[in-house]
C-alpha cells in the first residue's frame, strides 16, 4: 500500500510546482515542463544548437524557450557570449530543482502508466563501427518491428561517448568499462583467435604453438593490442597455460574491417574477433593459427547513465539485446 501514496506525493510536489508559478507572465499555452526540459538540455548538451539537434527543433525556438523562462522567473540563468556559456547562481539553483522535478514527472508517469506504457519516442544509441554495422543490424531491425513507435538513432563509432552532453541514451560497448558513473551489463564475450592468409604461410604448415607465431609479421589492432597479445590454451589447466608474444606491427589500426582486410592480403597475421573472420575460415581465405589457443574474450556491455526512471523505449532496448546477444554468431555468453 505504499506505492499509491509515493505517486500521490510525487502528483502533490509537480502540482504545487505548477501552482507555484501559474500566475507568471507566460505566452497561452506554454508548457512550463517543456521549458524547463529545453533548459535542461541546453546546459547538458553545451549550447542551444546542440539542444535545437537533440529535441529535434531549431535553435530559435530553443533560445525562444530560454527566454520564455528566464522571463517568467525574473531571473537570469545563463550567461551567454559569442564563445561561451555559463550558469548564472540562479541558474545553478534552477538547475538542481528542474532535474529533480523532471525525474519525479517521468517516475510519475512511468508509474501511472505501468503495464500500458508503450515504448515510443527516440531512441539515440551509439555501437562500434565493425560490430553496429554487421552483427547488431538484424536484432535492431528486429526491436524496431516489434515497437514501431519507437525510432533509432544509430551512431557508430568507437569511443565512449559522453551521453549527456551528446545526449545519448544507450551505448554497446566492446572492452572494459572505465567509467564508473555509468551502468554497464554484461551481456556477452567475444572470442578472439590468431588468423593469417595462407599465403603468408607458404608451403609450411599451419603453426601450432604460440611459439611459431613469434617470427611472423603482425598487424595491429591499437584499441585493443599494439606491441603485444597473450594467447591462453584452451581448456587447459595446467600451470603453462599462457604464452605473451611481442612485436612490431606492420600496420596499426583502429578499424576491425582494416584489419581483416590487411590479413586477407597476406600482410601479417592478426588477432580478430572470431564472429568477423568466421566466413574467411570457412572459406579457406584465412586460417586459423595455433588453434588450440585464445586471447581473453573481450566483455560487450550495454552501457547507460543511471537514472531514477527509465523510458520505456530504453527498457525494451535494452531486454532485447541482453536477450539476443549472446546468441549471435562468433559470440557467447559471458562466463559467471
Amino acid at each position: 500500500m505504499q506505492q499509491p501514496t509515493v505517486v500521490a506525493a510525487s502528483a502533490e510536489s509537480i502540482y504545487a510546482w505548477r501552482m507555484t508559478i501559474a500566475d507568471l507572465s507566460l505566452p497561452s499555452g506554454a508548457d512550463r515542463i517543456e521549458l524547463l526540459q529545453t533548459f535542461v538540455r541546453i546546459v547538458e548538451s553545451g549550447s542551444l544548437s546542440a539542444a535545437a539537434q537533440q529535441m529535434s527543433t531549431t535553435q530559435p525556438t530553443v533560445s525562444r524557450r530560454l527566454q520564455t523562462l528566464e522571463r517568467a522567473l525574473g531571473l537570469r540563468l545563463l550567461r551567454r557570449s559569442t564563445h561561451a556559456m555559463a550558469l548564472t547562481d540562479d541558474g545553478e539553483r534552477c538547475l538542481a530543482h528542474a532535474r529533480e522535478l523532471l525525474d519525479t514527472w517521468r517516475a510519475l508517469e512511468s508509474d501511472l502508466r505501468g503495464a500500458q506504457d508503450t515504448p515510443r519516442g527516440l531512441l539515440r544509441v551509439v555501437a562500434p563501427h565493425a560490430f553496429g554495422q554487421d552483427q547488431l543490424m538484424a536484432p535492431l531491425l528486429q526491436f524496431l518491428g516489434r515497437h514501431p513507435a519507437v525510432k533509432v538513432e544509430w551512431l557508430l563509432h568507437d569511443r565512449q561517448p559522453d551521453f549527456i552532453a551528446e545526449g545519448i541514451d544507450c551505448a554497446v560497448q566492446v572492452g572494459a568499462v572505465v567509467d564508473p558513473s555509468v551502468v554497464a551489463l554484461r551481456v556477452a564475450e567475444v572470442p578472439r583467435i590468431a588468423v593469417a592468409a595462407p599465403a603468408l604461410l607458404g608451403q609450411g604448415s599451419v603453426p601450432q604453438h604460440p611459439r611459431e607465431l613469434q617470427g611472423l609479421p603482425w598487424i595491429a589492432l591499437r584499441t585493443f593490442y599494439q606491441r603485444e597479445l597473450e594467447l591462453h590454451r584452451v581448456g587447459d589447466e595446467r600451470v603453462c597455460k599462457s604464452w605473451r608474444l611481442q612485436f612490431e606491427p606492420r600496420l596499426s589500426t583502429d578499424s576491425l574491417y582494416a584489419l581483416r582486410n590487411a590479413a586477407l592480403g597476406g600482410l601479417g597475421a592478426a588477432l580478430a574477433s572470431a564472429w568477423i573472420v568466421r566466413d574467411d575460415l570457412e572459406a579457406g581465405r584465412l586460417v586459423h593459427l595455433a588453434p588450440d589457443w585464445q586471447a581473453a574474450p573481450l566483455p560487450v556491455h550495454l552501457v547507460y547513465p543511471p537514472a531514477r526512471h527509465q523510458p520505456a523505449r530504453l527498457r525494451a532496448f535494452i531486454a532485447a539485446m541482453r536477450e539476443v546477444m549472446p546468441g549471435l554468431t562468433g559470440m557467447r555468453a559471458p562466463l559467471p
